[in-house]
């Protein structure tokens, strides 16, 4: 048996290798280009399966069940794709990076190039650029969801941008505006000025989209990290109904827009403009984030999901639906 902690990355990559070869009869140079993989190392991942037991009548995985969780994910929130790790035992940190690994993983093995990559800011798309360890230089263009806010590494979109692009061997473009304008006007004008529509016209039909989703809970909620120095006003926040947030968008349990002041000044795609990206993938860990990912899951802004495995069990646990019917 793995490890969960330090093995799980590679027994999930020999799992994939050994179900696209000897399932679905998928050569091996064949499987190398899909995953932007050498051929060698998709050789040794195989050699690695059959040394660890993992290749028999049936391609096993010593981590089924996180394995059957994503199958519910992808069946009940009828996501194209879901990946489950394991939650690491009183360490919160811990299993974030561990989300972020994964994540990271995913975003290479569907990165192609010429690909634009959109991101919002967060502790876990942070977490998914620090993990990222590509074999090769990837011709790619990454690009801001969402204006910044500086002071905090994680919410400086601009800051993940670059360090991404950095990781991937590709170039970032920024968006120098901030996240909350000072009233609905401004926003209009900084939307309307073209360095700032530039952007959010390549973000909206990126290749991929990087989503942190977030939690209005206090305290360590991100999302008041994005409004430094201001206190929430409780009573509007429960009059809007708001329980996530996601693209800065604050969204209720169906996941509509809250009926809150600062949406209405937000530099930022709304959620709704993500459907043309090939895919949305949405990475978020922690008890805090179950009734945002469920929120963003029924208003159909995700395309696949990252998490661990003590999230997405209460996600799933008396969920009810997980995707609107709309």
């Amino acid at each position: 048996m793995a490890d969960s902690r330090e093995d799980f990355e590679t027994i999930r990559q020999i799992h994939t290798v050994l179900v696209l070869h000897f399932v679905d009869g998928i050569k091996q140079n064949d499987i190398a280009a899909a995953l932007n993989l050498s051929a060698s190392k998709v050789n040794r991942l195989i050699a690695q399966g059959r040394k660890l037991g993992m290749l028999r009548i049936a391609v096993e995985s010593p981590f089924q069940a996180l394995v059957d969780i994503e199958k519910q994910l992808i069946e009940i929130a009828r996501l194209a794709g879901a990946i489950v790790t394991p939650t690491v035992a009183g360490s919160p940190e811990s299993t974030l990076q561990q989300v972020g690994r994964a994540a990271a993983n995913q975003l290479l093995e569907t990165l192609r190039d010429g690909d634009v990559i959109a991101i919002t800011g967060g502790k876990a798309i942070s977490a998914l650029a620090e993990n990222l360890q590509p074999e090769r230089a990837f011709d790619v263009t990454v690009v801001p969801l969402t204006g910044g806010v500086q002071g905090k590494h994680y919410t400086d979109v601009n800051h993940l941008a670059t360090r991404l692009a950095e990781r991937l061997g590709g170039s970032s473009m920024l968006l120098h505006a901030p996240l909350f304008a000072e009233s609905r006007e401004q926003r209009d004008l900084l939307l309307e000025m073209a360095s700032v529509r530039e952007i959010f016209d390549l973000a909206r039909k990126a290749a991929i989209a990087l989503v942190g989703i977030g939690s209005i809970q206090t305290p360590g909620s991100s999302y008041y990290d994005l409004r430094p120095g201001l206190d929430p006003d409780r009573e509007k926040l429960a009059a809007s109904g708001a329980v996530g947030e996601f693209l800065a968008h604050l969204i209720r349990d169906d996941g509509t827009l809250a009926d809150y002041p600062p949406n209405d000044r937000l530099v930022a795609l709304a959620p709704s403009e993500l459907g043309r990206c090939r895919t949305v993938m949405g990475v978020a860990s922690g008890a805090e984030k179950v009734g945002p990912i469920r929120a963003a899951l029924r208003g159909n802004y995700l395309k696949s999901l990252v998490v661990d495995e003590e999230t997405a069990n209460a996600v799933l646990n008396n969920a009810g639906s997980l995707r609107n019917v709309a």
